[in-house]
């Protein structure tokens, strides 16, 4: 049967309204890519043993823990005690009696112990994308004999010279063994991009270095699960009947007697009742 030029021109109509709407979807997708950040990047956290080796930081306004690159700061609250032994078998023995009854000449001290919980970063998400206004000046030769501002200030002032192909300096920063500069306008850090080579004064030298695009990185999302730390013990509700140093003593003689369940004392923090402080662990490596 002969198709009629009605049908065929309805078939068209509809063809050309599905074009039309995938387009619009492609179209959307083609923008969310360009607002998003690019090269997301998961990277996993090995895990590292942490220690208290006895660092502590005092202060009222710490209400939370702090997890940065290796090291994790706890905070302690007052009229607490952390104890770190040689042996983690030791701190699962003291763990064993959540009470302990330190035996003084005229009172007894009833103490309370717990085991420690540390938060630590198992997966971070990267979003990283260049930075347009800003470049990265690499090249940096060893043992040249400058402090970081005498560094910035000769890179600041060179880059900063129009004849030299730069423009006027907003940031920079020194980023392990390489530095950032940002400048106002972006043409500028394209254009040194471009050249890509220059021979900077420093000291009393030339120095060639390399400029290139600078890409800066965001964590956007971190995976957090809490770690033991095995060698340690928290001591709680110890009364203000001693001073720092008194209680120290007595805590350190009492945790170190192996018929309370104890034994080598590698660090121990007191905090005194109404006080806060922060106990800093490190990798076991550190």
């Amino acid at each position: 049967m002969p198709v009629t030029i009605d049908a065929a021109l309805c078939t068209l109509q509809e063809e050309q309204a599905r074009l039309k709407m995938r387009l619009q979807e492609l179209q959307q997708q083609r923008s969310k890519l360009r607002a998003s950040p690019k090269n997301k990047a998961l990277f996993p956290v090995p895990e590292v043993p942490l220690v208290f080796r006895g660092h502590t930081r005092q202060g009222r306004s710490v209400s939370r823990s702090l997890v940065s690159n290796m090291k994790i700061c706890c905070p302690l609250p007052g009229g607490s005690a952390l104890v770190t032994f040689d042996d983690p078998k030791v701190a699962e023995q003291v763990l064993q009696q959540l009470e302990h009854k330190i035996d003084m000449e005229e009172f007894r001290l009833r103490v309370q112990v717990q085991p420690l919980r540390l938060p630590t970063v198992t997966t971070i998400q990267v979003c990283s994308k260049p930075a347009s206004h800003s470049v990265l000046v690499s090249g940096f030769p060893a043992g040249l004999k400058l402090t970081e501002e005498e560094l910035l200030d000769k890179l600041e002032i060179f880059f900063g010279k129009a004849r030299n192909g730069g423009g006027d300096v907003e940031t920079r920063e020194l980023l392990q063994g390489n530095v950032m500069l940002g400048f106002a306008e972006e043409e500028v850090a394209q254009h040194l991009c471009r050249i890509g080579q220059f021979s900077v004064p420093l000291g009393r030298q030339q120095v060639p270095l390399r400029v290139s695009p600078y890409v800066s990185g965001e964590i956007r999302k971190a995976e957090i699960r809490f770690q033991s730390a095995s060698h340690s013990v928290l001591v709680l509700n110890i009364p203000d009947v001693l001073d720092a140093q008194e209680l120290h003593d007595v805590l350190e003689i009492h945790f170190q007697k192996p018929t309370r369940g104890g034994g080598e004392v590698a660090a121990l923090a007191v905090v005194p009742p109404g006080q806060r402080g922060l106990a800093v662990f490190t990798s076991e490596s550190a």
